[in-house]
């Protein structure tokens, strides 16, 4: 394959991965919590070898994918009725126990398991401030959840949750469909606001996704039959010169 095809084909490679990014926001359109990823571009730039430097040579410009960047907008809030359930209405994320060690996310559909911790959809406890989860006695009563995160019943006080922030929200790293790794040291969120009975849903616009899915197909489209007629191409180019020389 020659230097076009070369070209041509990391297109191809990136739109490929392109493609499934979009694809997997729009399989998380109604995933609570969830953020549209994008990828990011750059040209790779290679000077052309075999040919004489400087005056003859030509910098190839290859497509590469250099990272990932995350839509970190807040989706819109769905009323739920749940008392369990929670949303945050800015910046921060929740702090979920596991056992890779803690994780962040901000799907708070929240349940209580069989030992009575308040977890998350992943079945992870959701930390309080101190590091420890939130446990709720079946005869505690009503559960109440303040716009602070504190979780009381009619009992009294039991916790508050945590609530956490980064300076640099694009280095986490997403482990699963609504959980992040990060190496840096989380943050307390300044006076965050947590809504009881609420759910922050994807902020995905699947109108926008599945326009982007279209586009990025018609593309790939583009770059098959390009690479095809190329080869045509180069073909008849052969044929012409081996009829001269004969």
């Amino acid at each position: 394959m020659d230097t076009t095809g070369y070209v041509v084909l990391s297109r191809m490679v990136a739109l490929q991965r392109q493609t499934d990014m979009t694809a997997h926001n729009v399989a998380n359109a109604n995933t609570p919590g969830f953020k549209a990823s994008r990828m990011l571009f750059s040209d790779y730039l290679v000077n052309q070898r075999r040919v004489d430097q400087p005056a003859a040579a030509r910098t190839v410009h290859f497509v590469q994918d250099r990272g990932t960047h995350r839509e970190m907008a807040t989706g819109a809030l769905q009323s739920t009725g749940n008392p369990l359930d929670i949303a945050l209405a800015r910046d921060g994320f929740l702090v979920f126990a596991t056992p890779r060690g803690e994780r962040y996310g901000r799907n708070g559909r929240l349940t209580l398991d069989a030992d009575g911790r308040l977890v998350g959809a992943e079945g992870f406890p959701v930390l309080a401030e101190g590091g420890e989860p939130i446990v709720i006695a079946p005869d505690e009563g009503q559960i109440t959840i303040a716009a602070d995160g504190t979780v009381s019943t009619e009992n009294g006080r039991i916790g508050r949750i945590r609530v956490v922030r980064f300076d640099d929200p694009q280095a986490l790293r997403a482990e699963g469909v609504n959980l992040y790794a990060s190496d840096a040291e989380p943050r307390p969120a300044d006076a965050p606001v947590v809504m009881q009975g609420m759910v922050e849903e994807s902020n995905v616009r699947p109108v926008i996704e599945l326009t982007l899915l279209m586009a990025q197909l018609r593309e790939f489209q583009f770059a098959a039959q390009f690479i095809e007629r190329e080869g045509e191409r180069q073909t008849q180019a052969i044929e012409r010169l081996t009829r001269r020389r004969a």
